[in-house]
């Protein structure tokens, strides 16, 4: 495992857009996740699993971002800038976007499950360090999501 943060920035990245979906800027996730790293660089301990110590970091970061903004309400809900210009007309983007919206819908601690599993490629394990809780927890979390997201996204007959 390498302690070279910036080969752990791709992860960082999509674990940040799980986890902020459509609501803030993910690359400001990263950003912050990266300047605490930095700031408490004296904490890590070399051969501990840095992508695990990062995620952590990511995770308390977002929640503590996610109490802050309820008690800042600004008007970015009704921004015209957030909208897009124009829709894509290729179908893989709109499965694409399909299975983000349904990811976005299913309940937090199961999204977080499945995209450090089944995004990221953490193992259950370290799923389960980062998440603080049981292996068997991750995994019950991981087969709930994915039997949601197939229930939501293939078409009924």
């Amino acid at each position: 495992m390498s302690d070279n943060v910036l080969h752990h920035i791709p992860a960082l990245r999509a674990y940040a857009r799980s986890l902020c979906g459509r609501q803030e800027d993910p690359d400001d996730l990263v950003q912050e996740t990266l300047l605490r790293a930095i700031e408490h660089a004296d904490k890590y301990q070399p051969g501990t699993h840095m992508r695990a110590w990062l995620f952590t970091i990511m995770r308390n970061r977002f929640y503590t971002n996610v109490r802050k903004s309820a008690r800042e309400r600004t008007g970015s809900e009704d921004c015209v800038s957030d909208k897009p210009i124009s829709q894509a007309t290729q179908e893989w983007h709109l499965r694409h976007q399909e299975m983000w919206d349904q990811l976005g819908r299913i309940p937090v601690h199961y999204r977080e499950a499945i995209v450090l599993v089944s995004v990221l490629g953490e193992s259950y394990i370290r799923a389960a360090e980062i998440l603080d809780c049981d292996i068997g927890t991750i995994k019950s979390r991981v087969n709930r999501a994915r039997t949601m997201l197939k229930r939501a996204l293939e078409p009924e007959f």
